[in-house]
């Protein structure tokens, strides 16, 4: 037995270590950051087939399909929940494929390369249900309305299987029977709550635009009820199935699908929800899901490279928003992703089973994850400060708060989100760590002056209830210019005079270089010179030729714009003949 024993890893710790102490870290997506235990158990096995929960004895079962060879013996490896292999069953020049637990946890049905076996989940003695059609693919095994679901393929070899006709069948009392229902491909098979039975046919070359589709099975033959294929009129938008599962009360269906991500059906008539989950993160594929027993938390899979997560653990109401805890799954000790029909849950929802294996697909990995049981209340206090106290557009500013939470410390900093609404609308500033003391600090670079209203959340995790919003309104003016000028103290009607300057303008950078006034008041009067352009260092040179003696004072000004301030400056010299 290979177990390892770590907290798990989330998409943004790299990226919070590099921050830390700067009281800011924005990430891509926001993240859980609660406490969660992380079992892992290297699985001797080739190839991956089936995963089955047995809840009464605390027992699961994963299957080596290994059918390469028609001869070829797979295997069955048994782990209790704290990930310790028990033992290894072994079906002799039988390849194993689908595998399900009865409803009181006394036998896992597996289907064989030619029959169902009835396997005691305490003893292990295993007793033949019923001899079927010879299988060269693999099955599925489902129990459903008391009676046991597979599938049979039929084809010659492996190279046939992507495409085979596969045949929906039954085992009742004792007899392999064919319900009638058949069509090609892997066709995968999930049973659920209220004699509910879920058929979903995998894309394939027979199989452009596949169909997912719902049994009653509490009958003594299935009744098909709601049934959809997804394609539209052009062929778009067919579904690219992995895996599939009924809600705790049987009402939802949620499909782990390549194309679209997880989808959410109402299990009537698989319309979509009115509220979906928010799509994966970028650059993962849907791969398993599974609802958890309790119907408190949905498992998402996915194949993901790098620190893209490979699974979100969440809330199965659609409408919490509360932040996801995130696995990323990756190198010798993890595996690289999800497998296509890799999770299960126990049936109290305290622990997550997920199998993940490498890039290549020939190691494999046993996740036994526990989720918090709690949640506890988080709150902010004190309100929110801003600095510096005068905002300008285009100028840094800072809105600092604290958050306080309830319970232990949490293993990694929570985070907030926060929003800037202005006379532009809303804008999204990102995510932003809180400190070990509850106090964060959120940056931002107002692009706008007037009113600006910054909205701080703190959505929940899965140990933490979200807390109420706080804002704070800052009224954001325009940012400061100057003109700074060096002339000599004097200057005579012959050479001339020549001013040098410097022009700044705070915050936003100007559209195009400030053009300058000057004007020139003698004894004679008041006139305007000719303007002057900033040079784009910000330098400025005046020449000008006075037409008296005596004090002459140029003044060079800039009328400001939309987000600076006007400025102005003036100097005095004495001329001479």
């Amino acid at each position: 037995m290979n177990t390892a024993h770590r907290p798990r890893r989330l998409a943004a710790t790299l990226l919070a270590a590099a921050l830390a102490g700067t009281g800011l870290t924005v990430a891509a997506a926001p993240a859980a950051h609660a406490a969660a235990s992380d079992s892992v158990a290297k699985l001797p096995i080739s190839s991956y087939s089936a995963l089955a929960v047995d809840n009464v004895h605390q027992r699961v079962f994963v299957a080596d399909s290994n059918v390469g060879y028609y001869l070829n013996s797979g295997t069955i490896t048994v782990y209790n929940f704290a990930g310790e292999r028990l033992t290894t069953l072994t079906t002799n020049q039988a390849h194993v494929s689908g595998l399900a637990v009865s409803a009181d946890g006394s036998k896992l049905y597996a289907g064989l390369r030619d029959r169902i076996e009835a396997i005691d989940t305490t003893t292990y003695e295993r007793t033949v249900v019923a001899y079927a059609n010879t299988d060269y693919c693999g099955r599925e095994v489902a129990q459903s309305g008391g009676q046991v679901y597979f599938t049979t393929p039929f084809a010659s070899n492996v190279s046939q299987c992507a495409t085979a006709e596969t045949y929906l069948d039954a085992v009742i009392n004792g007899t392999h029977t064919r319900t009638g229902w058949n069509d090609f491909g892997d066709l995968l098979l999930e049973a659920g709550a209220g004699d509910k039975m879920l058929m979903g046919q995998p894309l394939n070359a027979k199989a452009a635009d596949p169909f997912l589709t719902v049994y009653d099975t509490s009958g003594p033959s299935p009744v098909r009820e709601g049934a959809r294929r997804f394609a539209d009129a052009e062929g778009k938008g067919a579904l690219d199935l992995k895996d599939l599962a009924l809600s705790a009360d049987g009402g939802k269906v949620a499909v782990a699908d390549a194309s679209a991500g997880t989808r959410l059906l109402n299990t009537a008539d698989l319309s979509d929800a009115a509220t979906g989950y928010p799509a994966l993160p970028s650059g993962a594929t849907a791969s398993a899901v599974a609802f958890g027993g309790d119907g408190k938390y949905i498992a998402r899979g996915a194949s993901a490279t790098g620190s893209t997560p490979d699974l979100l653990v969440q809330p199965a109401d659609p409408t919490d928003s509360t932040a996801p805890l995130e696995f990323v799954f990756e190198g010798s000790l993890d595996g690289d992703r999800v497998v296509p029909r890799g999770l299960e849950w126990a049936a109290d929802g305290s622990r997550l089973f997920a199998v993940t294996t490498n890039a290549a697909g020939s190691q494999y990995w046993l996740h036994i994850i526990q989720p918090p049981a709690v949640q506890y209340d988080a709150r902010f206090t004190g309100g929110l400060t801003h600095s510096p106290a005068a905002a300008a557009a285009g100028e840094p500013l800072a809105v600092r708060g604290k958050l306080e939470q309830d319970g232990p410390a949490p293993a990694e900093p929570l985070r907030v989100q926060a929003t800037r609404t202005d006379a532009n609308g809303t804008h999204e500033l990102g995510t932003f760590t809180v400190k070990d003391d509850g106090t964060f600090t959120v940056l931002d670079e107002p692009d706008l002056v007037g009113d600006a209203t910054y909205k701080v959340s703190f959505l929940g995790d899965l140990t933490h209830r979200p807390a109420e919003d706080v804002t704070t309104t800052v009224s954001v003016g325009k940012a400061p210019s100057s003109i700074a000028l060096t002339a000599p103290e004097e200057g005579s009607l012959s050479t001339g005079v020549e001013i040098t300057g410097t022009f700044t303008a705070q915050g936003k950078a100007l559209a195009d270089r400030a053009v300058l006034k000057v004007t020139r008041k003698d004894r004679l009067g008041t006139g305007t010179l000719s303007s002057v352009t900033v040079a784009a260092d910000g330098t400025f040179t005046i020449n000008d030729l006075p037409r008296t003696r005596g004090n002459t004072t140029y003044t060079v000004s800039w009328p400001g714009d939309d987000l600076h301030e006007a400025s102005t400056t003036t100097a005095t010299l004495y001329i001479r003949r």
